[in-house]
């Protein structure tokens, strides 16, 4: 997968780079049985409230049903690699024996034509599904479970993967992408493999109708507001409005918001880098 740069035909291809997709299979569609109808919010709430700014328009989509949990076993034959506009990595439909049909993440290097396999006992290749208990060490996972049975949470967008460290009585050590190592129980599940479309942090909208398409409306800076819309408001001239702080009042760049006495904190063994 590589990115693809256009001609200044227009204002809003000079500066554009886009995802090159020749990698996705050419003409498949959508599966309609797997197909849902979801609605926009426009950032706002059950009581019409807006919770979220800058959320509005956008592109009508339909949310594609993924397999996160992997537990049905047999070998699957891959139909197509899609793209999935509801997250970042790519999806690959896959055909069961008996017909089933069902979306998982594709893995980068998965093409139609494979085969893939859930259980024990199985290999360590792409596109497997495996216990913790039986993967290899050095292997690179995604889709990972936090809990057994309940599919896949952690490691799931775009060019993403996990490394299996280790096992520690029941717990396997797991590096995650954000560079925090912990313990995940062995029974959990994780499939062997790095996500697809590695380069979507190289791309660049090139306009801002682009982004309205993702149903994201014009951000303004919380220092150009008043004092009552935002703490970082208000003051004479170009005067910054004090420390960085969300609109509640809490302060970024380095706070900690996660709860101390949160029971998963005994599993983390060490922190995320510092960025």
């Amino acid at each position: 997968m590589a990115v693809k740069k256009f001609n200044p035909v227009s204002p809003g291809s000079r500066f554009r780079v886009a995802i090159d997709r020749s990698d996705l299979t050419k003409g498949a569609t959508p599966e309609k049985s797997l197909l849902l109808t979801i609605g926009s919010t426009g950032g706002r709430n059950s009581d019409g409230r807006r919770t979220t700014r800058y959320r509005g328009g956008g592109h009508k989509r339909r949310y594609r049903v993924i397999d996160f949990k992997r537990d049905k076993e047999g070998v699957a034959t891959v139909d197509s690699i899609q793209y999935d506009p509801n997250r970042t990595a790519f999806i690959a439909l896959v055909m069961y024996a008996d017909g089933e049909k069902s979306y998982i993440l594709a893995p980068k290097g998965l093409k139609a034509g494979d085969q893939i396999v859930s259980g024990k006992g199985v290999a360590p290749e792409t596109g497997n599904c495996m216990y913790f208990s039986e993967i290899p060490l050095g292997a690179f996972i995604h889709n990972v479970e936090m809990r057994p049975g309940a599919g896949g949470a952690l490691v799931r967008s775009a060019g993403n993967s996990a490394l299996m460290m280790g096992r520690e009585d029941r717990y396997a050590v797991v590096r995650m992408p954000s560079g925090e190592v912990r313990r995940i129980l062995l029974t959990c599940r994780a499939t062997i493999g790095v996500l697809s479309n590695q380069d979507h942090n190289l791309e660049i909208m090139g306009k801002a109708g682009r982004n309205r398409w993702k149903g994201w409306r014009p951000r303004n800076r919380p220092v150009a507001m008043n004092p009552v819309d935002h703490p970082m408001g208000g003051g004479e001239g170009r005067a910054s409005g004090g420390h960085p702080r969300s609109r509640k009042g809490i302060p970024s760049k380095g706070l900690k918001t996660r709860s101390r006495t949160k029971a998963s904190n005994a599993l983390i063994i060490s922190r995320k880098k510092k960025s």
